[in-house]
């Protein structure tokens, strides 16, 4: 039996196949081995498909649960809008939104699992509700804007009532509890203003119109803050919580999709490793039956064939006698090698033959081409001539040198060199008597006339060659175009000139050295400046020509720039020159390097500034003097505006004191007069003639007094306190929060008592509820100098005009307050210079230019706004102030000095 296998293998061995029965059972086993690989990724793909399909939808469910979310968002938005600014988003648009939600709520329930769909269902419940609650806040909002409008004329009519009461205190506690109000609407506290509300109306009033007003207005306070109550109310256990249900809603949604595609992940997952294996197992197994069928045709096939190739390289190598293997095999590489054979054969015959005659023409070939290379391919002019100057043969580039399109060319147009080439025949001459006496030349310079009749210079190096007597029959040599050699050579010649002429005409010292530091360059003024001659100096160093200046001129620099090999940079330096005088100098050396960043030369360049010194210690003194001017003008300029700030202060006193007065002295009067009348009845009272009559009398009389002294008294009071509160806030120079109009109205409080004596009229239309945290005091500072400017320069010989002050909100985050007067206007000249420090137009009556300058360094620095003046002759002076509500911080504080 092992003998009947081992005659099997024996004769499977030496049966020969062709080359095509190898490469098509080959790939048969292949196309096998691909073929179940593709039907098992193909069944592994089918089920990948279903899962991703499954994956993409609950992705869609993803999207669906965001873009209800989305929505949802849209939805709340708008209806926040509707809720805290009704007119800016129409309620329309929010029931649209909620249209849209629902639609989407809708489609998304079609593409979701039935357990999915139950949260749909909440949700569409949910936003059943939210829709509900925000129908009831719709409906609510005209009323609310109804009871709104009707706010503005009721609290006018309040404040009138409030105003025209003669109980002060009845007076006093409604304005506090109006007060309580608006402090409790401005902090959104609904229940607080109700509450306030609720004790106003409970004030007893005697009066029944001021009784009316006030029960009105408190009762549109109260129902307005119970309507706002109960639209806050909806907005908060309605629409906030709905929406924050569906949010969970929403959010629920995705995560049961989320936990669903990550149980869809691992399958996908677990199915793509075991097609991977599976691929890696059929692929292996489709590698090792490639490399296997390889194997066995490349034993087959290629082994025999690199053994036939590898002899024939040895044959086109030259081993004639190499073996051809393979000749006994029966198919087509068989026939190669048998071919083969036959050419190696022939080849041993032919080569011996032809390897002697072969041998010598490549030779001779080698020497031709090389000799015509180099003739024909040289950069430089290659010619023959005769001793009389005939032109036997030239190459291309002599041809191109003097202008001719080729050799033959130059030839026909060459007769003798000697007229035809050479610009001066004389060099010609010369030419022969050295090639006579040496045989030779080299480097022999001529000009030479182009084709053209443009002149070259070139460089001629030849040797004669003889005959078997030794006569020199004919000239053979190269010629160079050196022209661009001698342009560059005369350009360097001439460059050279004129920088030692542009050097000698600049006023500093300049020189260059090289590194063993002798001078090779030194300008005239130098030369001048040390009684050193340039010619003189060139070769050698600083020691050997200035060693007369002592230790204060050495090369100890030059020698730091060769260390370091950086420039030194600008320093100042003192020696003395021929003359013995000292002299100052600044001073800059910089290496010259060269490609390989190595140094070359040092340059140095130093100009005398002596004079500079001199300059700078008078502009040191000049500035010193300058200084103490200016300290002087600055405390002359303070002292101006103390003085300005008293004359200001002392005229708000005295009208204040003025209007004081009035109401002081109605008073006394009345008091006094009721101390005669209390006089005469204690009398009446003592003789016990007293009558009812007379007692009635004295008490009218003293209710009457009572009352006169009271409002007077209060009128009194209300000055003095405004009065007060102005000082304080010009004082006190802190930033605090304050009500714009209020401090205003004081403002103009403590200037009305100036506006009779002036026969001027006083508006101010200031916009409520402006706060701001600013500096109060000089705010006021600004309208006291605007006014007392506008009395002082638009109203001349006393005539009369108006004032106008309006503050308004000019944005979010900035106030606008405008000063106008209808007087005689500014000219355009004055307009311009209308904030400069010191200028006036009254400087003859007292004038000291610095009330305008005070109110641009306030407005700009102290409360950080910007100002804008506009006048005209005869058309009065506006003043445009843009405030921030937040004033800034960190500012300049020197214009308070002059203002608080």
């Amino acid at each position: 039996m092992p003998n009947a296998i081992a005659a099997f293998i024996q004769s499977v061995r030496s049966r020969t196949l062709s080359i095509g029965q190898m490469t098509f059972g080959s790939f048969l086993l292949l196309l096998t081995i691909i073929a179940m690989t593709s039907i098992g990724s193909v069944v592994a793909i089918r089920h990948i498909d279903a899962t991703f399909a499954e994956l993409q939808r609950l992705q869609s469910v993803g999207d669906l649960a965001e873009e209800i979310e989305r929505r949802m968002s849209d939805l709340r938005f708008a209806a926040r809008q509707v809720v805290s600014e009704p007119s800016a988003q129409p309620a329309g648009r929010v029931f649209e939104a909620a249209s849209t939600l629902t639609a989407l709520l809708k489609k998304t329930r079609l593409e979701l699992d039935a357990d999915q769909r139950e949260m749909i269902d909440g949700v569409t419940d949910r936003l059943t509700n939210y829709r509900d609650g925000l129908e009831r806040i719709t409906a609510l909002m005209p009323r609310r804007a109804d009871m709104v409008a009707t706010v503005p004329p009721l609290r006018e009519a309040f404040e009138a009532v409030v105003v025209g009461l003669q109980d002060r205190s009845l007076a006093a506690a409604l304005h506090g509890e109006h007060s309580k109000i608006a402090a409790a609407l401005l902090s959104r506290d609904l229940i607080g203003a109700g509450e306030a509300a609720q004790r106003m109306r409970a004030i007893p009033i005697g009066d029944v119109a001021a009784a009316t007003a006030v029960r009105d207005y408190a009762d549109v306070i109260i129902s307005t803050t119970a309507v706002e109550h109960e639209i806050a109310s909806l907005d908060r256990n309605v629409l906030g919580a709905e929406g924050r249900s569906i949010a969970r809603v929403t959010e629920l949604l995705r995560d049961v999709a989320a936990r669903r595609g990550r149980v869809l992940s691992r399958d996908l997952a677990r199915t793509l490793t075991e097609d991977k294996w599976q691929s890696i197992v059929l692929g292996s197994a489709g590698v090792l039956v490639g490399l296997l069928a390889a194997a066995f045709v490349v034993r087959r096939t290629v082994g025999p064939l690199t053994a036939i190739t590898k002899a024939i390289r040895q044959l086109a190598a030259g081993q004639q006698y190499t073996a051809i293997p393979a000749i006994e095999l029966k198919n087509e590489i068989g026939d190669i090698a048998r071919a083969a054979e036959v050419f190696r054969r022939t080849l041993v015959e032919a080569d011996s033959a032809r390897e002697a005659a072969v041998r010598a023409l490549a030779e001779q070939r080698l020497a031709e081409e090389s000799y015509r290379k180099l003739f024909e391919g040289s950069i430089d002019g290659i010619y023959v001539t005769t001793p009389d100057g005939a032109l036997l043969n030239a190459n291309p580039a002599l041809a191109r040198m003097m202008g001719y399109d080729d050799p033959a060319d130059l030839m026909r147009a060459t007769g003798d060199v000697s007229n035809s080439i050479y610009l001066d025949p004389r060099k010609r001459d010369a030419y022969r008597a050295l090639m006579q006496r040496d045989g030779m030349v080299r480097e022999f310079e001529y000009q030479a006339l182009k084709r053209n009749g443009d002149v070259l210079w070139l460089s001629d190096s030849a040797s004669a060659v003889r005959d078997e007597t030794g006569a020199v029959i004919r000239y053979e040599g190269a010629v160079r175009d050196i022209t661009d050699q001698k342009r560059a050579e005369t350009a360097v010649a001439e460059g050279r000139r004129l920088l030692q002429q542009v050097i000698d005409t600049v006023p500093a010292v300049i020189n260059v050295k090289d590194t063993e530091l002798r001078y090779l360059l030194m300008n005239r003024y130098m030369a001048t400046i040390f009684g050193i001659d340039p010619n003189d100096a060139i070769g050698r160093t600083t020691a050997d020509l200035m060693s007369r200046y002592g230790s204060h001129k050495t090369d100890a620099n030059d020698k730091k720039v060769l260390a370091t090999g950086e420039g030194l940079g600008f320093y100042e330096e003192e020696y003395q020159d021929a003359t013995g005088a000292m002299r100052q100098w600044l001073v800059n050396k910089m290496p010259l390097k060269d490609s390989q960043g190595n140094i070359e030369r040092i340059v140095t360049v130093a100009l005398d500034i002596g004079e500079r010194k001199r300059g700078e210690l008078e502009m040191r003194k000049a500035k010193d003097a300058a200084e103490a001017a200016l300290r002087n003008l600055r405390e002359t300029q303070q002292s101006l505006i103390e003085a300005e700030k008293l004359a200001a202060l002392g005229r708000l006193v005295a009208g204040v004191a003025h209007e004081v007065n009035n109401p002081v002295g109605i008073s006394l009067t009345v008091a006094s007069a009721l101390e005669r009348k209390t006089s005469v009845f204690a009398a009446e009272v003592e003789r016990g003639d007293l009558k009812r009559s007379r007692l009635n009398e004295f008490l009218a009389t003293s209710r009457d007094a009572a009352s006169q002294l009271v409002a007077n008294l209060n009128r009194a009071a209300e000055l003095i306190q405004s009065f007060k509160q102005v000082a304080a806030d010009r004082n006190y120079s802190d930033q605090r929060p304050f009500d714009l109009g209020d401090l205003t109205e004081q403002v103009v409080m403590s200037l009305r008592p100036g506006l009779r004596k002036h026969n001027l009229t006083l508006d101010v239309d200031c916009q409520p509820g402006l706060t701001m945290n600013s500096y109060p005091g000089p705010y006021g500072q600004v309208l006291t100098n605007l006014f007392l400017n506008s009395v002082a320069h638009a109203f001349p010989n006393g005539r009369p005009g108006t004032v106008e002050i309006k503050v308004r909100a000019s944005g979010k985050d900035n106030v606008e307050v405008i000063y106008a007067d209808d007087g005689c206007g500014m000219s355009l000249d004055v307009r311009r210079r209308a904030f400069d420090p010191f200028f006036t137009t009254r400087r003859d009556q007292g004038g000291t230019g610095l009330g305008l300058h005070i109110v641009y360094s306030i407005v700009t620095n102290r409360l950080g706004g910007r100002l804008d003046l506009d006048s005209a002759p005869g058309n009065g002076t506006r003043i445009q102030m843009i405030l921030p509500r937040v004033a800034p911080r960190d500012v300049v504080d020197e214009p308070m000095t002059a203002q608080a």
